[in-house]
């Protein structure tokens, strides 16, 4: 048996289990409480601006992009919306909603264009070319009563 391969697996496997290990912090479908956490990883103050239906927490980062998380009154992030630079942390973003993102974006095969998914559960757009992108996802069920898609930009 190779001793100096083992220690390596061990360590590999240990880093491996210990990022599984914590979950997506805020993101589409979770708890407000978290978008301090969502801050720290993007390297971003936050503002927040309150309507009668529904809050929104703007994040600039460090890089240059913006990224919003909509709150409902319950206290859920029911959207997101993102622009600037470079794609920020998808998978923190979009939390579980992140492996439908995945499969739909490897479905494309050849498509250009935005990368749109409108399916019950979530709702996403993301485009853009090189230093400019946006892209918005929601889940149409946690909107807000009154609450039209279009105010998540």
């Amino acid at each position: 048996m190779n001793w100096k391969i083992r220690p390596r697996s061990f360590a590999l496997g240990m880093a491996l289990a210990a990022c599984s290990a914590f979950p997506a912090l805020a993101a589409l479908g979770g708890d407000a409480a978290s978008i301090q956490q969502d801050a720290v990883h993007f390297k971003a103050a936050v503002r927040t601006t309150q309507t009668q239906a529904y809050a929104v927490h703007e994040m600039q980062t460090s890089g240059g992009a913006t990224v919003r998380e909509y709150v409902s009154p319950a206290g859920k992030v029911f959207g997101v919306a993102w622009e600037g630079p470079f794609l920020p942390d998808l998978q923190q973003l979009l939390g579980t909603s992140y492996e439908r993102f995945t499969t739909a974006a490897k479905n494309r095969h050849g498509v250009r264009g935005p990368l749109a998914i409108n399916e019950s559960g979530l709702v996403l757009v993301s485009g853009g070319h090189m230093r400019a992108y946006r892209g918005t996802a929601y889940i149409p069920e946690m909107l807000p009563e009154g609450v039209h898609a279009d105010a998540i930009q």
